[in-house]
């Protein structure tokens, strides 16, 4: 019977690395509504809503969690952010 050397996680090539808060807040994005001037299918003025993707800065992240399909993120205005919701 040969025994298996327990080798520590950073030697590990199978497993994914830790992942920093700089990397969870690039594989997030916050939805911002944003109000433009746009021309209707008549040719009228007026306003329409467009939900637009802005990504989420390092310093905003309060914590994070990887699930391993996807990222959490939690920042600190209270928003609770899912990589999910990006795709």
């Amino acid at each position: 019977m040969s025994a298996t050397p327990n080798l520590p996680p950073e030697n590990d090539k199978g497993k994914s690395k830790e992942l920093t808060t700089a990397e969870a807040a690039k594989r997030v994005q916050r939805q911002v509504i944003e109000v433009v001037d746009e021309k209707d299918g008549a040719g009228k003025p007026g306003k329409v809503e467009r939900v637009k993707r802005v990504p989420v800065k390092a310093d905003e992240v309060l914590s994070f969690r990887d699930y391993g399909t996807h990222v959490v993120v939690v920042t600190t205005d209270g928003q609770k952010l899912s990589s999910l919701a990006s795709e």
